[in-house]
C-alpha cells in the first residue's frame, strides 16, 4: 500500500509518532538512524533563525546522543496537511523543559524506504 491510499488520519498518526523530529528514541539514536530519517536534501531553520545543513544537524545529533538523553517534550496543536503526492506538512506547538515554547513545522515525504524528513523549523514563542 502506498501512502496515497492511506487516509489523512492514518498519515497524521504516523507522523505524530515521529515528532518532535530526532527526539523519538524508538526510531533510533545513532548517526546512521538519523541519516535514515532525513532526505539527502534535508535542512533546518533553528529557533535562532539560523539555517543548518544536513551535515551540521547530523554532527549535533551525534554529539547530543553520546550520553543518555533525558528530555521532557509535550506536543500539542498537532496538524497534518497533504502538500502533494506523498509529501506532508506537519505543524505543532512544543513545550520543552523549563517552559520553553516553540512552534514547529516539518515537511515529510513517504519514500520506498519509509518516511524521510525534508525540512524542519522551530520558532520560539515569546510572551
Amino acid at each position: 500500500m502506498n501512502q496515497e491510499s492511506k487516509n489523512i488520519e492514518v498519515v497524521t498518526q504516523e507522523l505524530l509518532a515521529r515528532e518532535p523530529l530526532f527526539h523519538r528514541p524508538e526510531f533510533g539514536t545513532s548517526r546512521e538512524d538519523f541519516e535514515r530519517m532525513m532526505s539527502e536534501e534535508f535542512w533546518e531553520v533553528g529557533a535562532s533563525g539560523k539555517k543548518y545543513s544536513r551535515e551540521y544537524v547530523l554532527d549535533v545529533l551525534e554529539d547530543r546522543h553520546r550520553l543518555e538523553v533525558r528530555e521532557h517534550w509535550l506536543v500539542t496543536d498537532f496538524a497534518c496537511r497533504r502538500i502533494c503526492e506523498n509529501t506532508y506538512l506537519v505543524t505543532y506547538q512544543l513545550e520543552q523543559d523549563a517552559g520553553r515554547l516553540s512552534r514547529r513545522s516539518a515537511l515529510w515525504q513517504f519514500t520506498p524506504d519509509g518516511w524521510k524528513a525534508l525540512y524542519h523549523q522551530g520558532t520560539l514563542i515569546t510572551a
